[in-house]
């Protein structure tokens, strides 16, 4: 850090992003995290927006319970940042989450998994309908009763279960937002960092989100041709660009109402999904009357993020990043600096079961996220021994070449073409004993099943459906188990900014 972290650009950077919040957006903060519990921390950082600094922002959708861990790693890596940054540069650098409660994906975030404390994963879900609806008009049903139930059920002889739930149970509740729920335990559990909490769904907000929303529309075709020749790369991160479309969703019903993409059609441009076509005088006339009516896309939710804050830095996940990557014309188009995109946290969590089962099989934790068979292939690499797969079909074929070669004489007899024949089948057999090695080495493999057991066991901790444990599991049983203070605590300590490597943390 003490070379600086732009280098020569770094005290120049500082001054070209840091300014004061607009007034009204800075009052609306203020009575958005005024709802969570007391932060001194977070009040200063409101009052530092205020007068003129720097943001560090993050954001995720309002997942059941906090989503996956990577939830809180993006809280902790923007935190770290913005306290790196504010020493370098010598000037505010406040952490902010941008609470992407304008999305309507319910049902991606209707669900979490709870690492097996008893032995399996629990996964909780709740009854989400894709109405496309934003999911700030949406609240949490009676269900999440049964989902606290269950998961007090699978936790409670945990020593910090208690506390976690309580967390909890205040904020998940039948009838509360489903952006309130998540805001309020992430503002809590951030309280003594001062993580300040942004919910752009907001009615104070919507008239300073309409300048975006118009050039949006009035400008779709040349932002869209502007980013044409990055739609396959932001398609492969997920991201979808429709010719001389607006990156504004429309809300022709009413705020609460379902959104739409727009496209572009003879008369103006029609509903994706729907059946009106309304002019762009109509769609503006919307959006002076009722702002809002209009909500950002993915590609749009930046854009909007940097106009109102003075935005140093977004800290993103792999794919986030990726499309980040193609968004140069896009912020030329709306006349802003990019930020510098950063790299979230990545951790996989050991704590005691599986250190001691990678310690009785003798894996690395990279060799227990391999596939099944690899995995097993390298805890039973000392001891399987004996012919393998390989052997066994080479062998096979050793002895159908033989055959073949003593009746070549009697199958050229029978007339032309035989040789080609005799390739043909040596090929199809060669595959097939192929298989069948490798048929013997699995089951040789699986034949001691408890070891069999304990690498599913392991891989259940660290590799769950093999994928990142981060993308998966969510914190409660890690909180229940440790300690929400001491977990944070560790996680923000490991969320060294700019460092980018998994790093495998023993809890």
């Amino acid at each position: 850090m003490a070379s600086g972290i732009f280098g020569g650009e770094a005290r120049g950077r500082a001054r070209r992003v840091v300014r004061p919040v607009a007034p009204a957006l800075a009052d609306a903060l203020d009575a958005q995290n005024a709802r969570y519990a007391p932060s001194a921390t977070r009040d200063a950082h409101l009052a530092a927006l205020r007068s003129g600094a720097a943001a560090v922002v993050t954001g995720q959708q309002a997942g059941l319970f906090l989503g996956p861990l990577f939830t809180v790693y993006k809280a902790a890596t923007t935190i770290r940042l913005a306290r790196a940054l504010a020493e370098e540069w010598g000037v505010p650098v406040v952490p902010v989450f941008w609470l992407q409660t304008e999305d309507h994906d319910l049902p991606e975030i209707a669900h979490c998994h709870v690492a097996p404390s008893r032995g399996a994963t629990l996964r909780l879900e709740l009854p989400a309908s894709d109405d496309h609806v934003s999911v700030a008009h949406r609240v949490l049903p009676e269900g999440i009763t049964a989902c606290l139930n269950e998961l007090r059920d699978d936790l409670s002889h945990l020593p910090h279960a208690g506390a976690h739930l309580a967390r909890l149970e205040r904020h998940y509740r039948p009838g509360a937002g489903w952006g309130e729920a998540f805001a309020g335990v992430l503002s809590e559990l951030f309280a003594e960092e001062g993580l300040v909490l942004l919910d752009p769904r907001d009615q104070a907000l919507a008239p300073l989100a309409a300048p975006v929303h118009r050039r949006a529309i009035v400008d779709a075709r040349p932002i869209a041709e502007a980013l044409i020749e990055r739609v396959r790369a932001l398609a492969a991160a997920g991201v979808h660009v429709r010719a001389a479309a607006p990156l504004s969703f429309f809300h022709p019903d009413g705020p609460e109402g379902r959104r739409y993409r727009l496209v572009a059609t003879e008369g103006g441009y029609a509903e994706v999904g729907g059946t009106r076509v309304h002019t762009e005088g109509a769609l503006l006339a919307a959006l002076e009357s009722r702002p809002l009516c209009f909500s950002t896309s993915a590609l749009l939710r930046p854009i909007l993020q940097d106009t109102w804050l003075p935005t140093a830095a977004y800290v993103g996940g792999p794919a986030e990043v990726a499309y980040f990557e193609q968004m140069g014309p896009l912020y030329a188009a709306f006349e802003l600096p990019m930020p510098l995109v950063v790299p979230r946290l990545r951790l996989r969590l050991l704590g005691e079961k599986p250190r001691r089962l990678l310690a009785r099989l003798k894996l690395s934790a990279d060799q227990a996220c391999l596939p099944e068979d690899e995995a097993l292939a390298a805890a039973r690499g000392q001891t399987v021994g004996g012919t393998d797969g390989a052997e066994v079909s080479q062998r096979l074929l050793e002895t159908f070449d033989a055959a073949v070669r003593d009746l070549v004489p009697t199958l050229r007899a029978a007339g032309e073409g035989i040789d080609e024949a005799i390739e043909k089948t040596r090929g199809t057999v060669a595959r097939a004993v192929g298989k069948l090695g490798e048929k013997y080495d699995k089951a040789r493999l699986h034949r001691d099943q408890s070891t069999v057991e304990e690498v599913r066991r392991l891989q259940a901790w660290i590799y769950p459906e093999g994928k990142p444990q981060e993308r998966v599991y969510g914190v409660s049983y890690f909180a229940a188990k440790h300690g929400e203070r001491a977990f944070i605590d560790r996680i923000v300590a490991a969320a060294e900014p700019f460092d980018a490597a998994l790093k495998d943390i023993e809890l």
